[in-house]
């Protein structure tokens, strides 16, 4: 996965008051890999804590003194698992402090083929079938997916690209006021983004592809920029569009969203979704959300 417009974000000093990251998903997703990354920028990280400890953990910390970064991984391997994560959640919700859930996913295949890659065997998988354990878990997990503030799908995922992506969204002191934005640019004809919560269809635009001159040129040459920007339904679209998220994104800001993924999709991903991707994240960082760019298929021919 090419990222070459990715922004990084400085690591800023933890808040005041403590918060918790509840880090689950699948099995197999990369729920070790974000807890590692988590580590990295200054989060203190408690692998597989059992969720009914998760109010004392809270309680220690607020008595510390130091305003610390928590992040526990906790996974549904513990038959009370649910009943305890939402005991542990009111608690810390009782103690005024700030929370929110990362839920890691992936397709079945990239997922059955991690688990044949490190020979490990599915936590909930039957006489050794992954299939049926991932069906088994996805199953079990919907509702707390449902529930999760960031989603990230980390299918065809490098663990790279996975650090970058939660550095993106974890980088910057949770104290941040406004909405932490995921622009995505992709191309229809290899799926959608499975973690989008806003998929934005340019295929309408002109098709850069069918100019001999610009098709071998990524949509972020400025040549190509201009032709997409040129064309006289791009403003129009532009305004609208603008006109869109100044009335949604401060509803998700008062209904205490944080994270906000918006994939933009074109055929195959490397011109006009591109552009656009680039366009909405200026338009963000304006109005003082920090904002990320992934062009997913940008080095797909």
């Amino acid at each position: 996965m090419a990222t070459p417009a990715r922004r990084r974000r400085v690591v800023e000093e933890p808040s005041a008051t403590p918060d918790f990251t509840i880090i689950t998903g699948l099995s197999g997703a990369g729920r070790s890999e974000a807890a590692k990354c988590l580590e990295d920028i200054g989060y203190f990280v408690v692998d597989n804590l059992p969720p009914a400890l998760i109010g004392k953990m809270a309680e220690l910390v607020a008595s510390s003194g130091h305003p610390l970064r928590v992040a526990i991984v906790a996974d549904v391997r513990g038959g009370v698992f649910f009943d305890e994560l939402a005991q542990g959640l009111q608690d810390l919700k009782a103690l005024g402090i700030q929370y929110r859930i990362l839920f890691l996913e992936a397709a079945d295949d990239d997922l059955v083929n991690r688990f044949e890659a490190t020979r490990r065997r599915h936590p909930l998988a039957a006489a050794g079938r992954v299939v049926e354990g991932i069906r088994k878990e996805r199953l079990m997990m919907e509702s707390l997916k449902e529930s999760s503030d960031l989603i990230i799908d980390t299918s065809g995922m490098s663990p790279h690209d996975l650090r970058d992506r939660v550095r993106d969204a974890f980088g910057a002191s949770s104290a941040q006021s406004g909405v932490q934005v995921s622009l995505v640019s992709f191309g229809y004809k290899y799926g959608l983004p499975r973690d989008a919560d806003l998929v934005l269809d340019v295929r309408f635009l002109p098709n850069p592809h069918w100019v001999d001159r610009l098709r071998p040129l990524p949509g972020s040459d400025p040549t190509v920029r201009s032709y997409v920007v040129g064309q006289r339904p791009y403003g129009e679209f532009m305004r609208r569009l603008r006109a869109l998220l100044d009335t949604v994104v401060p509803g998700y800001v008062a209904e205490g969203k944080s994270y906000l993924t918006i994939a933009v999709g074109c055929t195959g991903g490397r011109h006009r979704s591109v552009v656009v991707a680039e366009e909405l994240a200026e338009y963000f960082r304006k109005r003082g959300h920090p904002a990320s760019v992934d062009h997913r298929d940008l080095d797909r021919e």
